[in-house]
């Protein structure tokens, strides 16, 4: 990350309208024009000029500017809830009653996810709080930043204890070297709801989600995301969308790790107005998820150059990385990334620096190419650039060989690999596929019902009409 850039911790990814207008007008009256959202669902941006406490004293809702890099935003799974796979018990109210409760600025970075979503990450924080499927309880997983390994904390943490224990924690961690001698000390300073835990956290395998456009949210509403390739959102129309939301009784914007926001609860009777806001600003929703399964570090022109050069060669290769994410890191070993590929940068030698040398490149994945698996391993070392897409397509052949055939693949996945010679039906606005085999349950479609035999037909993710589907076969391999 540039150390030039400010921070707006936007607790959890989850601000209002109102509370974003605000923020806004502060940064306009700085002189900025657009900001960045960062990966831990924050607000990033240069100041030089402006004073902190100046600007500060604009803002209605007393928002913090952070320029000191120790401070962490905690990250959450909010946006995920109800558009998601979710935990039965875990409503988004929840989440803001648990963020409600921090009465302090971590510098530990604090995690609070569901297991069951993709969307945001697991396991990448010091304090990994995931929900469990007793209500109300946690697994916590720990990662303090003296320690070489993760592990898990041997009870289950009540939600409302949440808080509470990660300040204790934050308080103490400087001190303790595992955790054992971790949960000796927190037994004796705090008294707290825990449970047993009576079985070992398992997470289902999940496919990367496309998560932009209008999509449907129950039967009655929508839901929005959008997102710019190159991270910089205009202050202008994010103040003009807030004042939408704001006309529409829009509770929530939620920012997404992956630089991008999403609105939930859009009325059914507000899509048109929204279509049209967006239609006359020229906002693209329908990006290629070849370019929005990307961590590229803020700021970094190189990488983003780096990522368009892959990009285009999957896309004129007609190369396939669905469910697959990819991150670009300058600084190796340094992977706090959460993708399922790395493609990371070696330094250059000492040596050599006076001299015009060109840079090369390590790349890795996960184990089994699933981020949560928290197991890194080495593909190719010392790359030149232009063997770089060669090799992320060959990866990403393997990794759809392997789809669906390593490991538990009761516990461990929930991906259907799809025949290559089967006949499909595509919405070609959002990519949602019919397969006659299966019908359309969410419709009451029957398994077995032909597609020319449907009348009225639109798509159950964003509502296209049946002309919009497109006959087409998904080769996989």
């Amino acid at each position: 990350m540039n150390d030039d850039l400010h921070r707006i911790l936007i607790k959890g990814g989850v601000t209002s309208p109102g509370e974003l207008k605000d923020i806004i007008t502060m940064l306009e009256s700085a002189g900025l024009t657009s900001v960045n959202f960062g990966s831990r669902q924050d607000i990033l941006f240069p100041l030089k000029d402006a004073k902190e406490e100046q600007l500060e004293s604009i803002s209605k809702f007393n928002t913090d500017i952070i320029g000191n890099r120790s401070y962490q935003n905690i990250v959450s799974s909010y946006v995920s809830a109800d558009i998601f796979d979710m935990t039965h018990w875990l409503k988004g109210s929840t989440y803001l009653y648990i963020l409600e409760g921090f009465d302090f600025l971590p510098k530990l970075k604090i995690n609070i996810t569901d297991p069951k979503q993709r969307l945001v990450p697991i396991f990448n924080g010091n304090l990994n709080f995931i929900a469990s499927d007793n209500e109300d309880y946690w697994y916590l997983n720990i990662k303090l930043p003296h320690w070489k390994s993760s592990a898990f904390y041997p009870v289950l943490i009540y939600s409302w204890d949440i808080n509470l224990i990660s300040k204790q924690i934050e308080e103490i961690h400087e001190d303790i070297s595992d955790v054992d001698e971790l949960f000796f000390v927190m037994n004796k300073n705090l008294e707290t709801n825990n449970k047993t835990i009576e079985k070992e956290l398992k997470i289902p395998f999940q496919t990367f989600p496309y998560y932009e456009g209008m999509n449907r949210l129950g039967s009655d509403s929508y839901w929005l995301g959008l997102y710019w390739r190159n991270n910089k959102y205009d202050l202008s129309f994010l103040k003009e969308f807030c004042g939408f939301c704001l006309d529409n009784s829009i509770g929530k914007i939620c920012i997404t790790p992956w630089k991008s926001f999403v609105v939930k609860g859009i009325k059914k009777s507000s899509r048109p107005e929204l279509e049209r806001f967006l239609g006359k600003r020229g906002i693209n929703v329908r990006h290629s998820q070849l370019e929005m399964n990307w961590h590229v570090p803020i700021d970094d022109g190189e990488a983003l150059e780096l990522k368009k050069f892959l990009v285009r060669s999957f896309d004129q290769n007609d190369i396939s990385t669905y469910g697959l994410t990819f991150g670009i890191s300058n600084e190796v070993g340094k992977r706090s990334h959460f993708a399922s590929v790395i493609i990371e940068k070696n330094s250059l030698p000492t040596l050599v620096k006076e001299f015009e040398v060109r840079p090369s490149y390590n790349v890795l994945h996960f184990e089994h190419f699933d981020p949560n698996s928290q197991n890194y391993i080495t593909y190719a070392q010392d790359i030149d650039k232009i063997e770089l897409p060669g090799l992320l397509m060959e990866l990403s052949k393997m990794y759809f060989d392997q789809l669906g055939r390593s490991g538990d693949t009761e516990e461990t996945t929930s991906v259907e690999i799809i025949d290559a010679k089967t006949t499909l039906f595509q919405c070609q606005d959002c990519f949602t596929v019919y397969d006659e085999a299966f019908g359309d349950e969410s419709l009451h479609i029957l398994s077995g019902t032909k597609f020319q035999d449907l009348e009225d037909y639109e798509c159950p993710v964003c509502s296209a009409p049946k002309k919009s589907f497109k006959e087409t076969q998904i080769q996989l391999f």
